[in-house]
């Protein structure tokens, strides 16, 4: 059951994709060579607490409860990483994701940080994802149904020779993280008989394509959170949350634009450490 959400209840989440964003423009701040992971996790948290956030991974169920406020996850690393004393080092990439609630309303989004000067063709592998959810925004505004984009981005990945992990998909959100409906970045058989859905006003999706430098494959390590891509060639992971409105759509998890004025997001409101 999806839930479409008002205009009023759009903008209650775009103070807490505020918050997520100026996270994730700290993370970047900080990033570079040395600096051990826990410590990224650590700045973060101190932010959520500073801006009256709760932080949405931290503490949930699992084999074992996950335990931080970020996923972070270097290289092979496609998802769910456990922040601890891995050094970042020259050459990585570095996937943060991160979410949290501001008066009982969620954001999420990730970004992947090249340290330095990667591989050439890794660091393509990072623009084009980041392009994939680019063009993901992008054709909400003028399609119907949200097979035509996942297609669209999936033939725009492997055009570039690179695979969209099919284990992991985006997902409905609001007043919690996860709610309906599960949002792919592929089209397959399945999915366009049980799960495709309309893109119309009050959809609040959380978008986020995860890239393979090699095969789709992954693989759950020992820590039962991380995952990493089964052959050992690097991954990439960016995220927006994302709602449909009468104007088109609404990046609520990145910084002040025309949408705010057009909506009616008065950002005087809102106060960060």
């Amino acid at each position: 059951m999806i839930t479409l959400r008002s205009r009023s209840e759009i903008l209650s989440m775009r103070r807490a994709g505020l918050v997520v964003w100026k996270a994730l423009e700290l993370v970047k701040s900080m990033v570079r060579p040395g600096l051990m992971t826990k410590e990224i996790d650590q700045a973060v948290e101190d932010f959520f607490k500073r801006s009256g956030a709760q932080p949405l991974f931290k503490g949930v169920p699992g084999r074992v409860p996950f335990p931080a406020v970020t996923c972070i996850s270097v290289n092979e690393e496609v998802v769910h990483g456990i922040p601890g004393d891995r050094q970042i080092k020259e050459g990585d990439i570095v996937s943060v994701d991160t979410g949290c609630r501001v008066d009982g309303w969620c954001g999420d989004a990730a970004v992947t940080i090249p340290v330095g000067r990667p591989a050439p063709e890794v660091l393509k592998l990072v623009e084009v994802t980041r392009q994939t959810l680019d063009l993901a925004i992008e054709l909400m505004g003028r399609s119907r149904l949200w097979s035509e984009v996942a297609a669209a981005m999936q033939r725009y990945v492997e055009k570039h020779g690179f695979s969209v992990v099919e284990a992991f998909v985006g997902h409905g959100i609001g007043r919690s993280m996860h709610e309906e409906p599960q949002v792919p970045n592929f089209v397959n058989a399945l999915f366009l008989k049980k799960g495709d859905f309309a893109l119309q006003p009050g959809l609040v999706i959380a978008i986020e394509p995860m890239v393979n430098l090699g095969t789709k494959k992954v693989r759950l390590c020992r820590d039962h959170w991380t995952q990493v891509t089964a052959d050992g060639k690097p991954s990439a992971h960016f995220e927006h949350t994302v709602a449909m409105t009468e104007f088109g759509p609404y990046v609520l998890t990145g910084p002040l634009g025309p949408m705010d004025e057009k909506l009616g997001f008065d950002p005087d409101r809102h106060h960060f450490a």
